[in-house]
């Protein structure tokens, strides 16, 4: 059998491993509550906020969609053009055109013009959350944290990009198993790395003091069985009002982190239910599935590369001769872009399923359907969320329930239990 051959053998591999993951690791079975409930809870909330939240988020609607096709232009224009090829050369050339050059000079250069190009969109975005109050980070602030995220991702992207073209060299007819195995390797390798090496380069983060609420959140967790590292605050106020929480990392890396926003915002018993939710992803191993369906997904990607970067239209529109050339990194970039706009959907459903679910284990682990729900009021008002989003939005981004039906679980929830 040719590589070729071994390569679509090994693309339905994966795809089948990936949809069984899916299937069998995403809780499909929680559906949304019922519409007449979400309808009552959007009732119950104040006029002035839903009418905020709505043109908060209605102002940031054109600028975020028009980046999104901006982006996809230029993934495409440099892609499917010999633009992007002439552009890899061209950084190339210091170096003598050395293919590690075009391979890491070249990549990060693709890169940098598309977030580039962007760049307006994030600004605008930026003095958006200035004039509605949710920023507290000043424009010296955001150009620094927009400086670390490009050094972050050049870092990361450097030692992707020359690994990926040192396997096509060193195995110039088998490079994609090699490439697929390093990108999967790479993703779970990533979960382990970026809680303790990335996420305080933009973050301070600190142990959540003594007192009865550490307490109280630590025995939760003991009693829910779930081994938490640590519960730390994130210093998150130095550039924003909004409230969150999140767990990140496996194993010895995993802990809870609580924005200092949400301490000084929030009731004890609203901080409870946040971190109860945040305990339902660690019991459930949300961020160990995360990962493996990440890891199956980059591989089975990096072996699409190769089968449609072998079609003759497509290396002749981009101007190379091989998909294995640094030169056609442009024509992966745009084949990547096309693959994210398209499977974001399916990703966003799984993610609000997800969450449905550590939703259900914050209410059962802590019995206070009253503090989750307003807890999501106080979410909703704080982050200028729009509490009922429009239907098209939701379905193809929205990466968690909206606030209406998250109250109308907790109320639900409230029926259940004789509340």
């Amino acid at each position: 059998m040719t590589p070729r051959g071994w390569a679509l053998l090994t693309l339905a591999g994966l795809t089948l491993a990936l949809l069984v993951a899916a299937a069998l690791l995403i809780p499909w079975h929680r559906p949304p509550a019922p519409r007449a409930d979400q309808l009552a809870a959007l009732g119950d909330l104040p006029a002035d906020q839903v009418a905020r939240g709505r043109e908060f988020r209605s102002a940031l609607r054109p600028a975020g969609w028009t980046a999104v096709a901006v982006g996809l232009l230029v993934a495409l224009l440099l892609g499917l053009t010999p633009l992007g090829s002439r552009l890899v050369e061209l950084a190339g050339r210091p170096f003598g055109g050395h293919w590690a050059a075009q391979a890491v000079l070249g990549g990060l250069a693709v890169v940098l013009v598309a977030d580039l190009v962007t760049l307006p969109f994030a600004a605008w975005r930026q003095s958006m959350l200035t004039r509605y109050g949710l920023s507290t980070n000043g424009w010296s602030g955001w150009t620094v944290d927009l400086l670390k995220s490009y050094a972050v991702s050049a870092v990361i992207g450097a030692v992707a990009l020359l690994g990926f073209y040192t396997v096509i060299r060193l195995s110039p007819r088998w490079w994609w198993a090699f490439g697929a195995a390093g990108a999967a390797t790479l993703v779970v390798l990533l979960s382990f790395v970026l809680p303790v090496l990335v996420e305080p380069v933009f973050n301070r983060f600190t142990p959540m003091e003594q007192g009865p609420l550490r307490t109280q959140l630590t025995e939760m967790a003991a009693r829910d069985g779930v081994p938490v590292r640590d519960v730390l605050v994130a210093d998150a106020s130095r550039r924003t009002r909004a409230v969150n929480a999140y767990v990140s990392g496996l194993g010895p890396t995993r802990r809870v982190v609580v924005y200092d926003t949400l301490l000084r915002e929030a009731t004890p018993a609203e901080v409870t239910a946040v971190v109860a939710h945040e305990l339902g992803h660690a019991k459930d191993r949300d961020v160990a599935v995360g990962t493996l369906t990440g890891a199956l997904g980059a591989a089975a990607a990096v072996v699409a590369l190769y089968l449609l970067g072998s079609s003759g239209p497509l290396l002749r529109l981009a101007g190379v001769e091989s998909v294995a050339q640094p030169r056609a990194f442009p024509l992966l970039v745009a084949l990547v872009t096309v693959a994210g706009l398209v499977s974001a959907p399916a990703q966003a459903l799984m993610s609000r399923r997800v969450e449905a679910r550590a939703d259900a284990h914050a209410l059962a682990l802590t019995g206070d359907p009253a503090a989750f729900e307003a807890m999501q009021r106080r979410l909703a008002g704080i982050n200028l969320a729009d509490p009922d989003p429009p239907r098209w939005e939701y379905l193809y981004s929205a990466t968690h329930p909206s606030t209406v039906e998250r109250m109308a679980a907790a109320r639900a929830h409230a029926r259940e239990a004789g509340r």
